[in-house]
């Protein structure tokens, strides 16, 4: 049971970053093409993914995770390599919720805009992109350094 639990924890790992990586390559390709058509369209799928891939992706990476240690006989807040990989994980959510979804929603509306009225604010843009692209690695390399610490499973503090 332990093993099962554990390949639904790691699977829904890769699908969650596997999703996030995704949305980057095709966010960097929409503006390679300088068209906010095709920058709304990719912010249209981002915003979709997140809501089908991302959200359930947490949620079964923290149910697994949960099972995984308790099947295991690990301290949830007692083992350091877990403690601080939910706390990561945790700063990752916070910076999706409070940065990442507003920021997709305006670059897609402002996208929107400029298709419809031809005349598109690439300054604005830029600047709502940028602040995209710092939030969005912060929300990714946090997850990602969970994932180191869940392999190499240092010793940390714990409660």
């Amino acid at each position: 049971m332990y093993l099962f639990a554990k390949l639904l924890h790691v699977v829904a790992v890769i699908l969650f970053l596997g999703n996030i990586i995704t949305g980057l390559f095709w966010k960097f390709h929409a503006e390679r093409a300088k068209d906010p058509k095709s920058i709304a369209e990719v912010f249209d799928g981002i915003i979709r993914s997140d809501r089908l891939f991302t959200l359930p992706g947490s949620i079964f990476i923290v149910a697994a995770g949960f099972w995984t240690a308790m099947i295991g006989g690990f301290p949830i807040l007692g083992t350091g390599w877990i403690l601080w990989s939910i706390v990561l994980f945790s700063i990752s959510g916070v910076i999706f919720t409070l940065r990442i979804v507003p920021l997709q929603r305006s670059i897609r509306a402002l996208a929107r805009e400029g298709a419809a009225s031809g005349q598109f604010d690439w300054p604005r843009y830029r600047a709502l992109a940028h602040a995209w692209d710092v939030w969005g690695l912060a929300a990714m390399l946090t997850p990602v350094a969970a994932v180191v610490l869940m392999v190499l499973k240092p010793a940390l503090p714990a409660l």
